[in-house]
């Protein structure tokens, strides 16, 4: 018993002992994290191009409603549907056999009148020497000359008939008026064609170089106007530039220049047609198509841009930056952005040049705390 208690009594002491040692060792602090790293891109004023993106459909330079002038049988077709014609290229054959019968009796009643015509001049002619010598009265001198101014004139009227009759001749050849592509044929062989009838018998559309129909809304024009008035933006030009994007989402290989803008206002959509010009050598662009332009609308020479990853909202919906300065502090800063640049934020007030705008590791930063602020390249 006596061991027992002897024992316990060592087990004791040696637990004191133990907790009397841990007690004198002073247990140390971690230490302190570093501070987060951020990276920053330091904005500057720079010129920077401003457009906008427009939806377009696509229309043809020229279009010509081809009808006969004058009417017949249609004898035959002499182009062939899709092709591309040149201006004046024969279209249609109408049957010439009753306008050439017309020439001819046109052509005989001119021969008639000049005979007519250089026989009353031959007489005049006598008269004025008859009446010269007295031989001949005033009354038969005048006669002579009246008839041969009369019959000079008829002569003038046979060669006005002669040449309706050849311009009709030749009208019984439809010819193409523009260079273009020409559409199917509405008639066939056989057919009566009237002069100048309601319906066109074919269609010719001059496809290079083509037009491009825009649509702004006024309310975007007339910002525009401000922003060139109050010298924030300088204009692009008489002939800004213009870009397409196609259906399919490519984009058109040829570049095309603004033409003119309406100077009127759609009642119904609010918005001013502009249109554009482009080159069309390959027939890419056909008449009807849907497409969306980029247009050209000045140059901004000290705009600001941020990027897009560098600008958050707040509560109140503000566009905000955070902003870091040489010792790595971090503040808060609230912006007014404009349009979207290349995927940057084109910013219209609350930035200044030379300021460092955090755009990485947003996440990591707070206003108010010290970070490690490293520089981005800006591509």
């Amino acid at each position: 018993m006596k061991n027992r208690i002897a024992a316990a009594m060592t087990v004791t002491v040696l637990c004191t002992s133990l907790l009397a040692g841990c007690g004198d060792r002073k247990i140390a602090a971690p230490p302190a994290p570093p501070p987060p790293e951020v990276g920053f891109l330091v904005i500057a004023p720079k010129a920077v191009g401003l457009s906008v993106e427009l939806p377009g459909r696509t229309s043809p330079y020229r279009v010509a409603e081809v009808r006969p002038q004058v009417g017949g049988i249609l004898q035959k077709r002499l182009f062939t549907e899709g092709a591309d014609v040149a201006a004046g290229a024969p279209l249609y054959q109408i049957d010439p056999a009753t306008y050439r019968a017309t020439l001819s009796g046109a052509r005989a009643q001119l021969a008639s009148a000049e005979a007519q015509a250089a026989n009353t001049r031959v007489i005049a002619d006598r008269a004025e020497k008859l009446f010269a010598q007295k031989l001949i009265s005033q009354q038969d001198h005048d006669n002579a000359l009246t008839t041969s101014r009369r019959t000079a004139a008829d002569v003038g009227v046979a060669k006005a008939a002669v040449e309706a009759a050849e311009i009709n001749l030749a009208y019984t050849t439809v010819r193409s008026p523009i260079a273009g592509s020409a559409s199917r044929s509405k008639v066939t062989e056989g057919a009566l064609m009237k002069a100048l009838q309601d319906d066109a018998i074919t269609t010719v559309q001059q496809l290079d170089p083509i037009y491009v129909d825009l649509t702004q809304s006024s309310a975007d024009l007339l910002k525009l106007q401000r922003d060139v008035a109050a010298g924030r933006l300088k204009a692009a030009g008489a002939q800004p530039r213009v870009t397409l994007t196609l259906e399919d989402g490519s984009v058109y290989s040829q570049p095309g220049t603004l033409q003119f803008a309406e100077t009127v206002v759609d009642r119904g959509t609010g918005s001013v047609l502009m249109r554009a010009m482009f080159p069309n050598p390959k027939h890419e662009l056909l008449p009807g198509m849907y497409v969306r332009a980029k247009v050209v609308q000045g140059t901004a020479e000290q705009a600001l841009l941020v990027p897009q990853g560098g600008v958050s909202r707040n509560a109140k919906g503000e566009a905000v930056v955070l902003l870091v300065d040489e010792s790595g502090s971090v503040t808060d800063q609230v912006i007014r952005t404009g349009r979207v640049v290349d995927n940057q934020w084109l910013v219209m007030d609350g930035l200044k040049g030379g300021e460092r705008v955090i755009v990485e590791g947003l996440q990591k930063a707070k206003p108010g705390m010290k970070v490690r602020a490293v520089p981005v390249k800006q591509d």
